[in-house]
């Protein structure tokens, strides 16, 4: 099972971007889906979660209030929507999928999600 990630780019700082990830929810019951990005010479990080079946969405302190993930029940697809990208954004960008939601305190945990993208390059230079 592999999530299709898609939409990064390069960027100046200030700028935006939109990543797509495409869900295969209807054959595997994937309700809970997150984003994960990982900087060269870093270790993975959590950027944001979302339930399917409604609820607040969680986010890293690090990206609050400049980006937004979200989903669209038509295409199957969840959304991250990065505005005022800071070089320190520059990473690879993951999304993971689990059928159940987790506890608050487990969303950041990668081992808690068993399906994973391929990624998707995001480079903001300053």
């Amino acid at each position: 099972v592999q999530l299709q990630a898609s939409g990064g780019g390069a960027v100046q700082a200030g700028g935006s971007l939109r990543l797509s990830c495409l869900v295969p929810r209807r054959l595997f019951n994937m309700n809970f889906l997150a984003w994960f990005r990982q900087a060269s010479g870093k270790e993975r990080e959590f950027v944001a979660s979302i339930y399917w079946g409604g609820g607040s969405p969680t986010y890293a302190d690090s990206v609050k209030g400049r980006f937004t993930i979200s989903r669209d029940n038509a295409k199957d697809t969840v959304y991250l929507q990065m505005n005022d990208l800071k070089p320190e954004d520059t990473a690879v960008y993951f999304c993971a999928g689990r059928v159940n939601r987790l506890a608050l305190s487990a969303r950041a945990d990668q081992r808690q999600y068993p399906w994973w993208g391929q990624g998707t390059q995001v480079t903001v230079s300053s």
